[in-house]
């Protein structure tokens, strides 16, 4: 008979509930021979949930204050999935680093982070799924020995490619490779440059990671890879995959089997045990910060994986953000710059229209002016494409009767509710709740209430009845709900079925549109007022990368144009968009930054609380900030009073926040390590509050 196997007080990370103030692993028992990595099934309180089995605490050190329990005492392990590889020390590491970071528990990030199927299985269905896995890379390697490989054309190279992509592959010889920032314009090749250093770490026999940062640019990059690197296996990691897609592409990861993987911010934390680069296209975009749960930037973690596995990490960009800006210019990443575009063409002509000419009358600040629109005529009789841009969808921002002054105002938030023409709907863009049009003012009882403002439904009707004849489209978040919409309605753009083409910043990034010739921007002024001190920097490469979607086939090129309808044509951002000098933009932003102290020059940190009643969320942050002055660790930082978030209630939740500064990153970490605890004991004594969270390194303010 075989002897019992000797069982041992283990650390397992599970996810614990939220608020519950458990930060690190829990201790249970179990064999002495289950490896760190290994997922498994414990008890926590009366549910059956997946852990992790996680590393010992090493000699000395104590994650809690608490006495632990005696080993006669600790629940015992449940099933282990040991037909899984282990998930390795470098993931945990990141796990681990990323949860302290942003101040989550290690159980909650690194079960949050596995696909939700595989949180679901026990050990008899994880091997029926590793065996249909089998089956299904088996029948894929048959067909790929039966098709005859096709060796795919590349793309000459320019002078400047060339010694960019030197750049790039130098730092795969180096033993700690320094983060790369390649700036490059619009155009001007850069994804050319990821698919000849992706490729070199394939022949390395290592994996790729590529994160990009929006979903619906996914499928477009997808094709490119898999035009290059056709009999390679590649997959894709987004929210928009069905749960078995997930867990099937995540294992193809994790297992190795996977070369490349291109996904969306959460696939930043996808196992790779062979991984040999990693790039990070529109490094810029705020869509790689998470905005709920734990709050992570996947760019910056993807820097910190970089330094972890020793592999290099490309972070490419036209417009860099200011933090990045600021390490290549602080000499922590190397710059690698793409001045020219492909083909010589040239950027496209920046042409500031001044609406202060136009007649002062309602309605005009996002009309179309004449000389637009002459422009737009004369793309038309060329059979030219052009891009009307505008970041707002809906018809119009809201109803308003002009007797009483009534507003389509969101019954349960602080916004209006949007007007929707297509289907006669007010519908808030904040919870999401939807009503009918009245036929007359609910106030007043006027029958004429009338759209204040524009939104992309009004601008592509205007546009219809302005040019008639012209075939407009239109993209944003209303017309590709469907799936498979967005790639139609590109694919028509693509093909030249589409003369004008409306949409919002959807459209404006990383497309590759061939025969666009004119891109306008109808209504960027507000950004310029924002309180949000990012605003600008997010107006300038909003605008650069739509900017970008004109001209990009060399031969038209020289007449390709940005048109800018502003009311501030003489403001500095505009001035330097029409030189296309981000690093005039750049240094005159980081100019004002130093001088407020605000990042990249000091670290911040955002407490935001949602209670039932305005008293509860403030009452909260008061009493935080009280908890907080109290700490030794709080001198030194700034402690802003608590103040209503820019939109003060959404779904009948009020919302309070409380801004702390910081000089250093370090401070800043071991300030809220110290009062994370009271938080939690003052969430367990307020009556009313139903939610709050730490956001380290906020984008919005």
């Amino acid at each position: 008979m075989s002897e019992p196997t000797p069982l041992r007080r283990l650390r397992v990370a599970v996810e614990a509930p939220q608020h519950s103030g458990l930060t690190g692993p829990l201790d249970y028992l179990g064999p002495q021979d289950l490896t760190p990595g290994t997922l498994v099934h414990v008890t926590l309180g009366r549910r059956d949930v997946m852990g992790l089995v996680w590393d010992d605490l090493a000699e000395g050190q104590a994650l809690t204050d608490d006495e632990p329990l005696p080993e006669s005492e600790l629940r015992p392990v449940g099933e282990a999935l040991d037909a899984l590889p282990p998930l390795s020390d470098r993931w945990r590491r990141l796990v681990e680093f990323a949860a302290g970071y942003y101040q989550r528990s290690i159980g909650e990030l690194a079960l949050a982070v596995l696909p939700p199927q595989l949180r679901e299985l026990d050990a008899k269905q994880l091997q029926a799924r590793l065996k249909k896995l089998d089956k299904a890379d088996a029948e894929a390697a048959k067909a790929a020995a039966e098709t005859p490989a096709v060796v795919p054309e590349r793309p000459a190279l320019t002078a400047q490619q060339q010694q960019a992509l030197d750049a790039v592959l130098a730092l795969a010889d180096s033993a700690t490779p320094q983060p790369a920032l390649l700036w490059g314009l619009t155009g001007s090749g850069k994804t050319e440059i990821y698919l000849r250093a992706a490729e070199a770490a394939l022949e390395r026999g290592q994996q790729v990671l590529v994160l990009v940062p929006e979903i619906n640019l996914t499928p477009q990059l997808e094709a490119r890879f898999a035009e290059r690197f056709a009999g390679h296996a590649i997959v894709s990691l987004h929210s928009a995959l069905t749960p078995a897609q997930r867990l099937r592409h995540w294992l193809a990861a994790h297992l190795g089997r996977a070369q490349l993987v291109l996904g969306t911010r959460l696939a930043v934390f996808a196992s790779m045990p062979r991984l040999g680069l990693i790039v990070v296209d529109e490094e810029h975009d705020p869509s790689y910060k998470q905005q709920d749960g734990a709050r992570y930037s996947a760019r910056d973690l993807a820097v910190y994986r970089g330094h972890l596995e020793k592999v290099p990490v490309v972070l490419g960009s036209a417009t860099p953000s200011l933090e990045s800006w600021q390490h290549a210019l602080g000499g922590r990443y190397r710059r690698i710059d793409l001045t020219e575009r492909i083909g010589g063409g040239a950027l496209p002509r920046v042409r500031l229209f001044d609406m202060n000419r136009l007649e002062r009358k309602k309605g005009v600040t996002t009309t179309l002016s004449v000389p637009l629109l002459d422009a737009l005529r004369k793309r038309l009789d060329r059979g030219e494409q052009s891009l009307v841009f505008l970041n707002r969808r809906g018809y119009a921002p809201v109803l308003h009767c002009d007797q009483c002054n009534w507003k389509s105002d969101c019954p349960h938030c602080s916004a209006h509710q949007v007007f929707h023409k297509e289907d006669r709907t007010l519908r808030c863009h904040h919870c999401g709740v939807s009503t009918r049009v009245p036929r007359a003012c609910p106030s007043c009882g006027n029958p004429d209430i009338a759209p204040l403002g524009r939104g992309t439904e009004r601008l592509e009707e205007q546009l219809a009845q302005a040019l008639p004849g012209a075939r407009v489209a239109r993209i944003d978040a209303d017309t590709t709900k469907l799936k498979g919409s967005l790639e139609s309605q590109l694919a028509a753009v693509h093909e030249g079925d589409v003369d004008i083409l409306v949409g919002t910043q959807m459209v404006a990034k990383g497309h590759d549109f061939r025969r666009i010739t004119l891109v306008a921007a109808v209504n960027p002024d507000g950004a310029l007022f924002s309180s949000d001190f990012r605003a600008p920097e997010r107006l300038f490469s909003l605008l650069m990368q739509a900017g970008g979607r004109a001209g990009r086939d060399a031969a038209q090129a020289a007449a390709s144009e940005m048109w800018v309808q502003t009311w501030y044509p003489e403001h500095a951002l505009y001035q330097s968009l029409q030189k296309h000098d981000y690093e005039a933009f750049a240094g005159s932003q980081l100019h004002e930054r130093m001088t407020a102290n605000l990042p990249p020059f000091a670290h911040l940190a955002l407490v935001r609380a949602e209670g039932r009643t305005v008293e509860a969320a403030r009452d909260f942050l008061v009493a935080a900030q009280e908890a907080a002055q109290a700490l030794p660790l709080s001198l030194g930082l700034l402690l802003y009073p608590p103040v209503p978030m820019a939109v003060a209630r959404v779904a009948d939740s009020e919302r309070f926040q409380m801004l702390i500064e910081a000089g250093s990153r370090a401070q800043l970490q071991r300030f809220l390590r110290a009062w994370l605890p009271e938080l939690h004991a003052l969430k367990r004594r307020q009556k009313g509050l139903t939610r709050w969270a730490v956001d380290v390194d906020p984008l919005a303010i």
